[in-house]
């Protein structure tokens, strides 16, 4: 029996945003059986809005994020059973600054196919509309949460930014977003550095813009709980 493929189905990034996601990758996410996801809820729901049709209690979910590790050894049976299996995310693109890269990994290992589906990725929204360099860029990911191992950190990306001359992505769980903006604009040189806030990307409330840090300083925004990309580059 030949194995089962491993697919990476992308989501909406913000609410009522289903036609960011192709439609031949919606009939793929419902066509499918098994699922590791972020959310079993949340991913019930993600189907039920590509295809209110779908019967939800036909697939089997298993549960990946930071309560629960990944079942390596049962994506292993499924695939070995020939099944199509799903990874899903809680928003936009599985596997990045998400959990679920030991899946691929082992799918890679095994030897199963693994097909990444056409979707939203906040981290290239966020950088293509930034006006920073598009070609040379650095994704961080979260950063530290205490100090002063976070302001640290900032320096260090802004440090790099101006001696490369490149993008520094990261980003922070959105109820602490705005510690992290107070922290960014302490940190960095109000005029030789600029920040691009990227918030709510695809959505009603959505807003990327670029400033200079003195400016943000002088009109800083409310960004708890909306999900945010933060971007550095050198003015």
């Amino acid at each position: 029996m030949s194995l089962g493929r491993l697919h990476l189905i992308p989501v909406p990034l913000a609410e009522e945003t289903t036609h960011t996601i192709p439609e031949q990758v919606q009939q793929q996410a419902c066509q499918l059986k098994y699922y590791f996801v972020e959310n079993i809820r949340t991913a019930r729901r993600f189907l039920k809005a590509f295809d209110k049709t779908v019967v939800i209690d036909e697939i089997t979910f298993s549960e990946v994020n930071n309560q629960q590790s990944a079942n390596i050894n049962q994506l292993k049976q499924w695939l070995q059973a020939g099944y199509e299996v799903g990874l899903m995310s809680e928003a936009g693109c599985p596997a990045v600054a998400d959990p679920g890269s030991n899946l691929v990994a082992a799918a890679q290992e095994i030897g199963a196919v693994v097909v990444p589906h056409i979707g939203p990725s906040s981290i290239l929204l966020a950088l293509m509309a930034s006006g920073f360099n598009g070609q040379g860029f650095r994704f961080a990911g979260y950063l530290p949460v205490k100090e002063p191992m976070r302001s640290k950190a900032i320096k260090e990306l802004e440090a790099l930014a101006s001696q490369k001359q490149e993008t520094q992505i990261f980003i922070e769980t959105p109820y602490r977003n705005n510690p992290l903006l107070e922290e960014i604009i302490k940190s960095c040189h109000p005029q030789k550095t600029k920040l691009c806030i990227a918030a709510d990307i695809t959505g009603a409330t959505a807003m990327i813009q670029t400033k200079t840090i003195g400016q943000w300083a002088a009109a800083k925004p409310d960004l708890h709980k909306r999900p945010t990309i933060f971007l550095i580059h050198p003015a």
